[in-house]
């Protein structure tokens, strides 16, 4: 049997084969990088906690554009273009507008949401996600006090948020998810759940769960969405503002854990080689 230790306490232990000529410390190195990325590839905006909150936020947003400002959606822009083209269809044209500018916006967000990921990846005092979850409280925080006669900007913000959210986080465990609509995470669910009938892979089952659990999550949002909205109006937006944030501190705590892990692999990694 054999045992590792490092510092004392028990430790895994990585065994390497160095081919002949090769240099030990680029071999160091190459190893430090592969077993960072592969840390990283569980990220702290990947976890279900994180997830949780993020599609609260997202269904209350639906519901709130919905329910306050004029019977439009911040996320599903699927419905927006349904409802523009029977206005259009209709010879409503003055109503076009209403749901034209909400898609528009829905596009813009995505692009600065990617400009916001090539500037600030790199940026090592907070994760770039977060930086993108602080404008979104900004811009929803400023929601709250547009009139209702400004609903077309209120929408547009909205859909703004929306858009640099679903952008940012993709990844749910690894997996693709939306935090801000269901139809993908229907069809996911639903493969990984027929992928478990087919072969009673437990992590496929896991995986099914995770998926309609986070469909349950956004229908929670949606229905306290609806309730709030009715309760106290425009600036219910801000109960929204508030899961953004716990999601927020939340990467905060994940972010500490990762850099510990980071430092204890170096230290396993360069103690292989004394």
């Amino acid at each position: 049997n054999m045992t590792s230790m490092t510092d004392g306490r028990p430790s895994a232990s990585i065994m390497i084969k160095q081919r002949p000529g090769s240099n030990a410390r680029e071999v160091i190195q190459n190893i430090k990088t592969k077993m960072a990325e592969r840390l990283k590839s569980n990220q702290m905006s990947d976890t279900f906690t994180n997830a949780i909150f993020l599609t609260l936020s997202g269904g209350f947003q639906d519901a709130y554009t919905y329910l306050c400002r004029g019977k439009v959606f911040a996320n599903a822009q699927t419905g927006n273009i349904v409802l523009m083209s029977t206005h259009f269809f209709e010879g409503e044209f003055g109503l076009i507008l209403h749901y034209l500018i909400p898609v528009i916006s829905f596009i813009f967000g995505i692009c600065v949401a990617e400009i916001q990921h090539i500037f600030f990846k790199n940026y090592k005092k907070i994760h770039w996600r977060q930086i993108v979850l602080a404008f979104e409280i900004v811009i929803l925080l400023t929601v709250g006090f547009i009139p209702i006669n400004l609903n077309i900007l209120a929408n547009a913000l909205v859909s703004f948020v929306a858009a640099m959210q679903v952008q940012t986080f993709r990844k749910l465990r690894g997996n693709t998810y939306a935090s801000t609509m269901c139809i993908g995470n229907m069809r996911s669910g639903a493969e990984a759940l027929c992928g478990y009938l087919k072969t009673r892979k437990k992590i496929l089952l896991i995986k099914a769960i995770e998926y309609f659990s986070i469909i349950f999550m956004f229908a929670i949002g949606a229905g306290f969405g609806s309730l709030a909205a009715n309760r106290w109006g425009i600036r219910s937006i801000w109960f929204s503002c508030a899961f953004l944030f716990i999601s927020f501190i939340i990467m905060f705590i994940r972010l500490e854990i990762e850099e510990e892990k980071e430092e204890e692999l170096e230290k396993a990694v360069e103690n292989e080689f004394k």
